[in-house]
């Protein structure tokens, strides 16, 4: 059989000639080509060219069993992050996962091990940061391994004779409930701590607001956690769902309430999530959560963010926290070198997973107990008395620290509680859910998915940068705002019928 461009070997030759060959047009350069032109020097930045110019930085770093299990580490999430940046899948959770892997757990611990500082001291022995560090190596394989093993799963349909046995979609009489949810905690939230002008000083300004509105009590942060939670995260998760419904719904986008909703979500978003009253990586959470929402099906924008989240990472983020204090209490940051930063500056959870070592080693494991706290983060410690405190906290405590608000990476909830096995199971598991959710996020913003009313196609881009929240930890101060979140999608949330029509 021949194609429409080619003529038959026994087609005989018009009479006025040969015809003029018949091109076909010239296709763009597509993802493949573009990704292979890429690879190299891509993979040549994040695993070799970083890394050397970090090794090449003058410091009394010693170079020992730690420095190159690092190093190693560096190069191992580099080259994760490049596969994610250059496949052809978008992988928003484990794209995250590995990009806070590679800056977090290694650029600057790598940074802070070549120049001899480190943004908290390590009050052990050398041979926990050494334990440390390959405990992260270890947990990031067994991640590797979770999400092989859900990849070499395929995804099954569910049955449609069971009745509700579709996607969760959002009800858009439920959406406009959640939407009215956010106008009134959000603004129960603005007058409870003054007006909208404190929102645009600082996050200490912000903490002194909630401490006089009498929402805590004691030692209890229960009820500062369920005011920041409240009038937050429900008008992060309506902008949310009303952004994917003008993506996805032409009618929607036809619609005056619907892009008026969506109109004030944006002025309340700016009001209460804005980067001046808000911690940087719970403002990162909305960004991150937003913009892959706005471009579902976008990979490059999917490949933009990992890329240039890189970059800020590094070169801006240590710089970020100008709204933490107010004026007097601020604190600018002198340095010659953009990796002098990373070496004294937020980056302290590789050096607080390992004095969490130290300090397992002189008071035991909890076997739960932590995990325990976390989980019932709403009990007031009225109620139970001994209810564990952050790990970041109590760590700190130990160390004699008078700033206590420190990291507790999730390797650090792990291993606090269950161990060596701990952390590999967990971090097994964890990757295993994200490939199976990153998966599953392909199809429901595929043509063929669930539609505009999807709920996955909304919580994968919210988990995706709430991620940057959980590896970070400590985990009892970030279980609260998604608590808040479950129990929105919880009020939106519906189960379609296979057979059901799709909403509009």
């Amino acid at each position: 059989m021949t194609s429409a461009h080619e003529a038959a070997p026994s087609a005989p030759v018009p009479e006025h000639g040969p015809r003029e060959p018949v091109h076909a047009p010239a296709k763009p350069m597509s993802w493949a080509m573009l990704s292979r032109a890429l690879a190299v020097p891509l993979i040549l930045a994040l695993v070799c060219f970083l890394p050397a110019v970090v090794a090449a930085q003058p410091g009394e770093g010693v170079r020992d069993t730690a420095y190159w299990l690092q190093l190693v580490l560096t190069c191992y999430a580099g080259a994760r992050l490049a596969t994610m940046i250059l496949s052809t899948r978008r992988r928003l959770l484990q794209g995250v996962f590995w990009m806070f892997v590679y800056i977090a757990m290694g650029v600057a611990p790598f940074a802070q091990a070549v120049i001899g500082q480190t943004p908290t001291p390590v009050v052990g022995p050398r041979s926990d940061l050494v334990t440390a560090v390959a405990l992260v190596l270890v947990g990031c394989a067994a991640f590797d391994l979770g999400a092989l093993l859900a990849s070499r799963r395929p995804l099954r349909r569910r049955s449609a004779a069971r009745p509700g046995s579709g996607p969760a979609v959002a009800h858009r009489g439920r959406l406009g409930l959640l939407v009215l949810l956010a106008f009134a905690a959000s603004g129960y939230y603005v007058l409870k701590l003054g007006g909208p002008a404190v929102f645009f000083t600082s996050r200490q300004e912000i903490s002194a607001s909630v401490a006089a509105s009498g929402v805590a009590s004691g030692q209890s942060n229960v009820g500062s956690a369920f005011l920041k939670g409240f009038g937050t995260v429900p008008a992060l998760l309506a902008l949310l769902f009303c952004t994917r419904r003008l993506v996805t719904s032409r009618r929607a986008r036809r619609s005056p309430s619907t892009v008026l909703a969506w109109t004030g979500l944006i002025a309340l978003n700016a009001i209460v999530n804005n980067p001046f009253s808000n911690a940087r990586y719970w403002f990162l959470t909305v960004l991150v959560s937003l913009v892959f929402t706005a471009f579902p099906s976008s990979a490059a924008m999917y490949r933009s963010v990992l890329a240039t989240g890189v970059v800020g990472a590094l070169v801006l983020f240590p710089y970020a926290d100008r709204f933490r204090y107010d004026d007097a209490g601020y604190r600018p940051v002198d340095s010659s070198s953009v990796f002098e930063p990373l070496a004294t500056k937020d980056y302290d959870q590789t050096v607080m997973f390992a004095n969490t070592i130290t300090w397992v080693e002189a008071h035991g494991h909890t076997y739960g107990r932590q995990l325990a706290g976390s989980a019932l983060f709403f009990v007031p410690r009225s109620v139970w008395s001994g209810k564990p405190e952050d790990t970041g906290v109590r760590v700190g405590q130990w160390m004699g620290m008078n700033m206590t608000n420190l990291s507790a990476p999730l390797w650090t909830e792990v291993w606090v509680d269950f161990g060596a096995p701990g952390v590999v199971g967990a971090f097994a598991l964890i990757g295993y859910a994200a490939a199976r959710t990153d998966r599953r996020y392909a199809r429901a913003v595929s043509r063929d998915g669930p539609g505009p009313g999807s709920v996955l196609a909304v919580t994968a881009p919210l988990i995706a940068g709430y991620t940057f929240i959980l590896l970070r930890g400590p985990l009892l101060q970030s279980v609260g705002k998604a608590a808040v979140a479950a129990l929105c999608l919880l009020l939106v949330m519906s189960f379609r019928s296979r057979s059901g029509r799709r909403p509009h």
